[in-house]
């Protein structure tokens, strides 16, 4: 397995999250700070460990991405651009009457493996997808994405004690713990905790990264698919809300928010900064 470096994984999640503003901006508005967040973790991934065919989204033997936190659609779509299933342009039609790019993953999008939005859902629709797999012999990956706030749906841990106990190891899933959900921070609404540990007590291998640490997040997903034990991974990415846009992240509240010029204007050009620092023109 050759694995990318990390100016090249940079360089991917800055065009990730130029893809998310390009969405968002379409709109005037979405759900910015829990898509921003998952660029590193999305680079990392379609870079090195994804086995899909952009030309053929339904390839029989394809790895699969199911987005649990639904709402991060863009962060998805994005991503899906950049690896070439669809057009750029696509991006420019998120959440319109003309239904080109719902505001939710949905399978009307080529690349997306299963609709979600209604929080809770898409870990267990991962179980389902992994133990497929498993039962008629496929050699495939099953990736989920979740949110911290979403851990607050009891669904989420019937998923994980399912999963330990059907022994998924080829299930490896994501915790974007940003801290932050819409009503206020998780310690005001529903504190987690610590959710290496709860993982790890329910038969997981789990781990805590920096959520833009792309070397970081290699490593740990190498990790995951090359030692598979006989249990699912649970990535924890320890991420801030917005991560990639200073002046997102240091919004009180940027869980879905509008969009103006004017704040696009100051995203855009923190980016082109970024792409400058890594030598990359960004328009």
């Amino acid at each position: 397995m050759i694995l990318s470096d990390r100016v090249k994984l940079e360089q991917a999640a800055l065009k990730i999250r130029l893809g998310i503003i390009r969405a968002i901006s379409s709109n005037h508005g979405g759900h910015i700070g829990g898509s921003l967040d998952l660029a590193d973790m999305l680079a990392v991934v379609y870079s090195d460990f994804m086995r899909v065919r952009p030309e053929q989204p339904l390839w029989d033997d394809r790895d699969f991405m199911i987005f649990s936190k639904g709402h991060a659609g863009p962060a998805l779509y994005a991503t899906l651009a950049w690896r070439g299933f669809f057009p750029h342009e696509r991006l420019d039609h998120l959440n319109n009457p003309d239904s080109l790019l719902p505001g939710h993953c949905d399978r009307k999008i080529p690349g997306v493996d299963a609709t979600t939005g209604s929080l809770g859902q898409g870990l267990s629709i991962a179980c389902g997808v992994a133990e497929g797999a498993r039962l008629a012999g496929r050699d495939q990956r099953v990736f989920c994405v979740t949110g911290d706030g979403e851990s607050a749906e009891g669904q989420i841990w019937e998923a994980t004690q399912f999963a330990a106990h059907y022994c998924l190891d080829n299930l490896i899933a994501f915790l974007d713990w940003n801290k932050m959900q819409i009503d206020g921070s998780n310690d005001e609404v529903m504190r987690l905790g610590d959710p290496v540990l709860k993982y790890q007590a329910f038969g997981w291998n789990a781990c805590l990264v920096k959520g833009n640490d792309v070397m970081a997040i290699q490593r740990a997903v190498r990790r995951a698919v090359e030692e598979p034990n006989g249990k699912p991974s649970m990535i924890v990415l320890d991420t801030v809300k917005g991560e990639g846009a200073r002046c997102v992240m240091e919004m009180a509240n940027n869980h879905c928010i509008g969009f103006s010029d004017e704040l696009c204007g100051k995203v855009m050009e923190e980016l082109r900064e970024q792409g400058r620092k890594l030598g990359m023109e960004v328009e």
